[in-house]
């Protein structure tokens, strides 16, 4: 009798799309508290500084380098009504693509997306560009985010305005 190893779960590129399309569109509907939980405990969310996005962030500046907990800070305090930059919301449409596998091992997948981000608020229209970068660790049939990390292909944030909500 032949003793077979257990097969490796293999994710694939629709799986992934699928859950950043999820992830885009609980965005997109202000449905932040839904999105946190999309996080592990001991996630990390970033978004580097637009002129030297690949440093540590340890070691130079970003825009957002948030942990959990601040996380969650951020999400409560976008949906108080007392967030005058997001009161009332900004309306966003995501379009997210060019999602790629770049590794997977053990309990991680490594994936990058292209993203594209239409605001409208109080009668001005911004568009935001980059790229995402993925830790996603498999969880239950769907991924949860360990790392996502947004890279803005901005020389600069003016005149596209302020990052006062999720990218």
């Amino acid at each position: 009798m032949a003793i077979t190893a257990p097969t490796a779960t293999v994710t694939t590129r629709t799986e992934v799309e699928d859950f950043l399309f999820q992830e885009a569109e609980m965005l997109d509907t202000w449905r932040l508290e839904e999105w946190l939980e999309l996080f592990t405990l001991d996630c990390t969310y970033e978004i580097p500084a637009t002129d030297r996005p690949d440093l540590d962030p340890g070691l130079s500046w970003s825009l957002i380098h948030d942990g959990r907990t601040m996380l969650e800070q951020r999400v409560i305090r976008l949906k108080k009504p007392e967030a005058h930059a997001e009161f009332p919301h900004s309306q966003t449409s995501r379009i997210v693509g060019n999602v790629r596998i770049l590794a997977q091992s053990g309990d991680e997948v490594l994936v990058t997306a292209n993203f594209n981000i239409n605001r409208s608020k109080a009668g001005k229209f911004d568009t935001y560009v980059g790229r995402y970068e993925y830790t996603l660790v498999p969880t239950n049939g769907t991924f949860q985010i360990r790392q996502k990390k947004a890279i803005l292909a901005h020389d600069k944030l003016d005149p596209q305005g302020k990052i006062s909500f999720i990218i």
